[in-house]
């Protein structure tokens, strides 16, 4: 019987990491402050610096902004591609830093998810359901929360009928250089007009958000659709799915954002009960 890990080096994957490579190049100073924005919208200051653990830290942005703001940082990522993004940020921002820890590993290798011990604030964010393990990733993350921490996740919205749709779309991007090609000429243009016309019906300049060229986390617009279209391994959750699951492992809901459509729900637990690990 092969290992979580092994399986998921087997499998065909989207190139997270090669995606934000491209990110890094148009990382700014305002990018990194919205990024920091969005984590105080569930984070409030504290007087001690909390342990912050990323999972799939991606291009390593939030964790440079959770060191910004004073905690002790673990970053992980499965892709190295992505590894190395996160270790180029933090080369750059915070050379030779002890309380900033970057690594490949993933959240599906129990042993290497033990040994990292339990943090007051575990982040992934539209990570856990990339993994072709979801429920159990999101149990393994959950684990590494310590009493009254803070579990903040985002997971993809189950749409039904449209959610199987984009899985079909994503295995053909991920199955060959000719899909890739395909899906990206169909689908890249088709969000950039529907995105144009939401602008106009919402009297907006439908250039502004290509100007600024981010999202209210600092994320880049055609970086996301990239990441949507090929962003596979795909899974989903329904919000009451992912409330009663956390809440048999001894957590409350603490605060949510949820989406109608395509996207993320996004998600703040707070840990009430020792699950009895460490």
């Amino acid at each position: 019987m092969t290992s979580p890990v092994k399986d998921q080096i087997a499998e065909k994957r989207f190139g997270f990491g090669k995606n934000w490579q491209q990110f890094l190049r148009i990382l700014n100073e305002t990018r990194l402050q919205r990024a920091e924005a969005s984590l105080k919208e569930f984070w409030p200051d504290q007087p001690e610096a909390p342990a912050f653990l990323d999972i799939g830290s991606g291009s390593g942005v939030f964790s440079l902004a959770a060191r910004r703001r004073g905690a002790r940082v673990h970053s992980f990522d499965y892709d190295l591609d992505s590894v190395a993004c996160t270790r180029t940020l933090r080369d750059h921002y915070f050379p030779d830093d002890p309380d900033w820890t970057v690594e490949q590993g993933s959240v599906l290798d129990e042993n290497y998810m033990q040994q990292l011990g339990t943090f007051d604030l575990v982040y992934s964010w539209g990570v856990l359901h990339h993994t072709g393990q979801m429920w159990n990733a999101i149990s393994q993350a959950a684990e590494r929360v310590a009493p009254q921490g803070q579990l903040v996740i985002a997971l993809y919205n189950d749409q039904g009928w449209k959610s199987r749709f984009w899985t079909g779309v994503k295995r053909i991007y991920c199955g060959s250089t000719a899909g890739r090609w395909l899906m990206t000429l169909v689908f890249v243009p088709l969000f950039l007009i529907a995105f144009f016309v939401a602008d106009l019906l919402r009297f907006r300049n439908p250039l502004g958000r290509y100007q600024s060229a981010h999202d209210s986390r600092g994320m880049s617009v055609v970086t996301d659709i990239i990441d949507w279209i090929g962003g596979y391994p795909f899974e989903v959750a329904t919000p009451e799915q992912t409330h009663q699951f956390l809440a048999e492992r001894g957590f409350e809901l603490v605060f949510e954002k949820l989406t109608n459509g395509l996207g993320c729900n996004e998600f703040g637990f707070r840990k009430t009960e020792s699950s009895g690990q460490t």
